[in-house]
């Protein structure tokens, strides 16, 4: 059975493969983002506002560091 201190290195691990794919998924699903927004009962200046926000938004790759010691601390509860 694997320790805690082996499962966080191993999701470091695995967050760090990701993270070079992650802009790339981000800017591929900002279409999909605002069209199920526009599927929700709000009125056209909340939407449009929302729509505004997701062509402006810079996708800011995670720390890994931040998210082993979160993940860490939830686990050993």
């Amino acid at each position: 059975m694997a320790t805690l201190a082996e499962l966080v290195a191993k999701g470091r691990r695995n967050l760090e493969k990701k993270i070079p794919d992650m802009p790339g998924n981000w800017d591929a699903a900002k279409p999909r983002m605002v069209e199920n927004y526009r599927a929700l009962p709000f009125g056209p200046q909340t939407t449009r506002a929302y729509e505004r926000g997701i062509e402006v938004a810079v996708y800011i790759a995670p720390d890994v560091n931040k998210w082993a010691r979160n993940w860490e601390s939830a686990m050993s509860r």
